[in-house]
């Protein structure tokens, strides 16, 4: 099940991963004053703005969108276009699994519906206790590894259906 929902709470009163809004919502203010008359200044600054979150939450888009008198149209292009930009909170691990050619000629799928497995859920989508995200990706750039999957930049090579299992086991809390 994928979490979507973003609350207004800070990180001792509810499960969700969001940091105190406040806090973020100085640091995102920071960003565009540094940024403030540059052109070309886009994509520097959701970069900055998703290091700070994690995402690019709705508000904070707004936001830059207004403070850089830039249309919302043309933020959330950009935003949407490039991969490396989310729109959703991500899990505390990261799951990518190589489809590269390597990794496809070398099992890929069968590791993707492993971890899907494992954790109960879909490409694309992050666990509803937010520990896992899970997404498939066109290369990890470690082809004499294949199939490979990072966790959390981490490389596990040489993955097998039953190795997944182990890998997963690694990254889960001890306190659930």
């Amino acid at each position: 099940m994928s979490k979507t929902h973003e609350c207004d709470c800070d990180k001792s009163s509810c499960g969700c991963d969001n940091k105190n809004k406040t806090a973020d919502v100085a640091a995102v203010e920071d960003i565009l004053a540094r940024y403030k008359g540059y052109k070309g200044a886009l994509m520097p600054i959701l970069q900055e703005v998703q290091t700070i979150y994690g995402y690019l939450p709705a508000a904070a888009l707004e936001s830059v969108a207004e403070q850089t008198k830039t249309p919302m149209s043309r933020v959330y292009g950009v935003a949407t276009f490039y991969s490396q930009f989310r729109l959703t909170p991500v899990g505390r691990n990261l799951v990518r699994v190589c489809h590269g050619t390597a990794c496809h000629v070398a099992g890929a799928e069968n590791i993707t519906l492993a971890v899907e497995k494992e954790l109960g859920l879909k490409n694309g989508e992050t666990t509803a206790d937010s520990e896992f995200t899970l997404e498939s990706v066109a290369c990890l750039g470690c082809c004499s590894l294949a199939p490979v999957a990072m966790v959390n930049g981490e490389t596990h090579g040489r993955l097998t259906p039953d190795k997944v299992k182990k890998v997963v086991k690694r990254y889960e809390r001890l306190d659930h």
